[in-house]
């Protein structure tokens, strides 16, 4: 995990300069998100990056618990929740495992770009399912990089030794639909932003 950050640290100052690649998908998912936000909702965000759509959902919920495993993505994070003058988001360096979170005490966890990154995707899953509160919801939105580019699972490898890629995990959008389901969710809304292998999807946990 130590690797994973060192790389997500040494590309922070690069990415939280880059610009979004379909705003008009991006705003879709922040819109369809805000369905499931009210004033009292506690939110919690895995992989958060530099804050971004964490600080733009702020405005519409109690507070926000957003996490990422790389130092220097939330020391950037939480200069803009001081510049912005926000002050319900909590910004915290820490792995999956390690979160200090309640059973049954989130009511929304965001997950965006983030389950390919991860090595145990499904223990991740369960552990996000446990800390939902009965009728909370999981809102993803997951590039499925086995979906049309599996040719990276050649390159990749290397790739990553040589410092240029993170860990990367190899499945397609049935895969990603089928660990949600088995974890015992229920998907009640799914899309495929355009021709991509991105799937933006809400799960509801049941109760």
């Amino acid at each position: 995990m130590y690797k994973e950050a060192k790389f997500w640290d040494k590309i922070a100052k690069k990415y939280a300069r880059q610009p979004i690649g379909d705003d008009e998908a991006y705003q879709k998912k922040l819109e369809k998100t805000r369905e499931y936000l009210t004033s009292e909702t506690e939110v919690f965000e895995l992989g958060c990056g530099t804050g971004s759509t964490a600080l733009l959902h702020a405005p519409y919920v109690k507070h926000i618990h957003a996490t990422d495993i790389s130092s220097a993505m939330i020391a950037i994070a939480q200069g803009k929740a001081k510049d912005q003058g926000v002050g319900n988001v909590t910004f915290e360096t820490v792995v999956l495992d390690d979160v200090q979170v309640a059973d049954g005490s989130k009511d929304v966890v965001l997950g965006h770009s983030i389950f390919h990154l991860l090595k145990n995707r499904e223990e991740a899953l369960a552990h996000i399912y446990r800390m939902l509160k009965p009728g909370g919801v999981l809102i993803s939105s997951t590039p499925c990089v086995g979906e049309t580019m599996g040719y990276l699972k050649f390159i990749s490898p290397l790739a990553r030794w040589l410092g240029f890629f993170p860990f990367l995990r190899f499945f397609n959008i049935e895969d990603l639909k089928k660990n949600i389901a088995n974890t015992g969710f229920n998907v009640e809304y799914e899309w495929r932003v355009g021709k991509t292998m991105v799937l933006f999807v809400v799960a509801r946990k049941p109760g």
